[in-house]
């Protein structure tokens, strides 16, 4: 039975992970993120409430789904122990999870497939995201900048910490000009150090090469 609870252990730990996508799906899909939803027919409803919203119906139904499997999957860790391994005990579980689980995870693999290939993406939403507050994302690359100068990371810390709350805490605040109008900031890095500190493809570097690692 060990040999079985590992098959259905598997199958959660798929579940899982589809259910961790399904999750970044429905938090993309609010209103106030708006990067990325699931495909939204010509007629369809969303929210029986509130028109406007486009509801992550198929991500919803697989975080739930998943949830059975894992609940599963303790059933199948509680069937090894058997008296004798002759108690038969495991039986009336069995009949149940083994045939579930497998056509459950069957049809969460080819709902979570159609989400994606209809999944609709918007670039611009996700650039002025990243840019909210004069682009507060970027401050762990200006704290390294910072103790690359030499100073201590406690201290790089405080700095930045100080000009990104200030941005946030005040209408229409930017990180980023915060920091060039700070003269302690200034004394250690320059405008185009800051700036580079900014650059979004910095974060890409590696694109390709994360590709290259799904190619068959």
């Amino acid at each position: 039975r060990d040999i079985h609870a590992y098959y259905v252990q598997t199958l959660a730990l798929i579940a899982s992970t589809i259910e961790q996508f399904a999750t970044e799906i429905r938090h993309l899909q609010r209103t106030e993120v708006l990067e990325a939803e699931e495909g939204f027919t010509k007629g369809q409803k969303g929210s029986s409430a509130m028109p406007h919203k486009k509801n992550p119906i198929g991500s919803e139904n697989l975080c739930g789904l998943a949830r059975i499997i894992r609940a599963n999957s303790v059933a199948a860790l509680e069937n090894v122990p058997l008296w004798h391994e002759r108690d038969i005990s495991h039986s009336s579980v069995e009949r149940i999870i083994m045939p579930d689980c497998t056509i459950l995870i069957d049809y969460m693999l080819k709902r979570f497939k159609g989400i994606v290939d209809n999944l609709q993406i918007y670039p611009e939403n996700m650039k002025n995201n990243a840019e909210l507050f004069g682009g507060v994302v970027y401050s762990q690359r200006v704290l390294l900048a910072l103790t690359e100068k030499g100073i201590s990371r406690e201290e790089a810390y405080k700095l930045v910490q100080e000009n990104a709350h200030k941005a946030w805490n005040t209408q229409d605040g930017n990180f980023k000009n915060n920091l060039l109008k700070d003269k302690k900031v200034m004394d250690l890095l320059g405008k185009v150090e800051i700036e580079k500190c900014f650059e979004p493809n910095y974060y890409l570097r590696n694109i390709n090469k994360i590709y290259e690692r799904f190619e068959i």
